[in-house]
């Protein structure tokens, strides 16, 4: 299986992280929005979305990239990281799943976790969840991962 991951990390690398520890297992290759190569894209057999979370929604770069994305049959999958807790009904992946489905891709599943957020109002006590993602984070974001090898 030919895995891709694109991620939009910005602020503290943890959405890389989570990235990462999902690439392993996946034996994906991880690239930002701007290193992406829609032919390796389109040549893989699964291909993964993430971003940091801000004001609710993912990072601009990674909404920007997946709209650019010609329409597809592929599977992919979207993860997202974030400071404050996802509200059930407006689940922080949301925005990037419907993006791809309209263009006809079919997501295969989501991942969430909390992360270091410094965000306006938490940057004057140092920021939240300063140690997150953490190691039982990142082992959920292997087992995710697993899961998704497990279904090819």
């Amino acid at each position: 299986m030919k895995a891709v991951i694109v991620c939009a990390s910005v602020s503290h690398g943890n959405t890389r992280r989570v990235a990462d520890a999902m690439a392993r297992v996946l034996g994906a290759k991880v690239v930002s929005p701007e290193e992406a190569d829609g032919e390796e894209l389109a040549g893989a057999d699964l291909v993964g979305f993430g971003s940091g979370v801000f004001y609710g929604r993912p990072h601009r770069s990674i909404t920007d990239f997946v709209k650019g994305l010609p329409g597809g049959r592929g599977r992919t999958f979207v993860f997202a990281t974030s400071g404050l807790p996802e509200l059930p009904p407006a689940p922080f992946t949301r925005p990037l799943t419907r993006l791809l489905e309209a263009k006809g891709y079919r997501v295969r599943a989501s991942f969430t976790c909390r992360a270091h957020d410094t965000w306006a109002p938490f940057k004057l006590v140092g920021g939240i969840n300063k140690r997150r993602p953490d190691a039982e984070d990142l082992a959920a974001a292997r087992a995710f991962a697993a899961r998704l090898r497990e279904d090819f």
